[in-house]
């Protein structure tokens, strides 16, 4: 198996947005609070970047953190990372096995039994069914649901749903580790468990990519940190040196 990497050329993702014609107002104001990320064309068709002319590389060992204020182009980034996006200009060469936890309960179905959703949601996150029914009873062992793991989800309390999410999602030991924010349980029971989970995922993936707002997160999990701000990369360097700027 090769080693994991990544490296981004130029990559730049753009959004279109429809029937901007009649937004002048709103369009003026989106222009001020995203640093004039928008374009337009003379249709009224626009254009909002969300990443433009990024150029990283990551290689195999990095742990790299990701900061910036809201619509800097953390999640854009995480989702190109993911393979969730395409690059719309540019290139992004990403090898190695990706699993993202920006959002844990992706692929969940209300309806669907435990079991199922466990099936579903590995799906969702790209891995194979073989592998999936390979890890399903120890997801099942560790959620700790007994017989509830083949009853409908929506009958679950929010505790039993969180337990059953984040169970599937830290299930496997992919080479590229994907995050935003460190994941949570909430259930106290559950908690010490599930901490300790998240620490092997993290200590076992060959590259973590961790969106954070919490400086001591960031510097306890992380040797290196990009600062993104309207969807350019501002600083990129060891992490205590990026972190004491963007927090200052």
């Amino acid at each position: 198996m090769m080693n994991a990497h990544i490296e981004l050329h130029n990559a730049g993702v753009v959004f279109p947005v429809f029937n901007a014609a009649s937004l002048s107002l709103k369009n003026r104001v989106l222009s001020t609070v995203t640093g004039g990320m928008i374009e337009r064309e003379n249709s009224g068709l626009a254009h909002v970047k969300g990443l433009d002319s990024i150029n990283i590389k990551i290689s195999h060992g990095e742990r790299v953190g990701l900061v910036g204020h809201n619509g800097a182009g953390k999640t854009t980034l995480l989702r190109l990372l993911s393979g969730i996006y395409a690059p719309t200009s540019g290139h992004a060469e990403i090898i190695g096995d990706c699993v993202s936890l920006i959002n844990i309960n992706l692929g969940i179905d209300p309806e669907a039994t435990g079991r199922e959703n466990i099936l579903l949601r590995g799906v969702m996150m790209g891995l194979k069914p073989k592998t999936i029914k390979e890890k399903i009873e120890d997801i099942i062992e560790f959620t700790g649901l007994g017989d509830f793991i083949d009853l409908p989800f929506r009958t679950y309390s929010t505790g039993m749903q969180l337990r059953l999410a984040f169970a599937v999602s830290t299930g496997v030991r992919p080479q590229i580790l994907i995050m935003d924010e460190w994941l949570s349980t909430g259930d106290e029971e559950f908690k010490e468990r599930a901490d300790e989970r998240m620490r092997d995922v993290v200590s076992s993936a060959e590259i973590l990519i961790l969106a954070s707002h919490s400086h001591e997160l960031l510097l306890n999990n992380c040797d290196r940190v990009v600062w993104l701000e309207h969807g350019k990369i501002k600083m990129d360097g060891k992490a205590e040196d990026v972190l004491n700027l963007y927090f200052s």
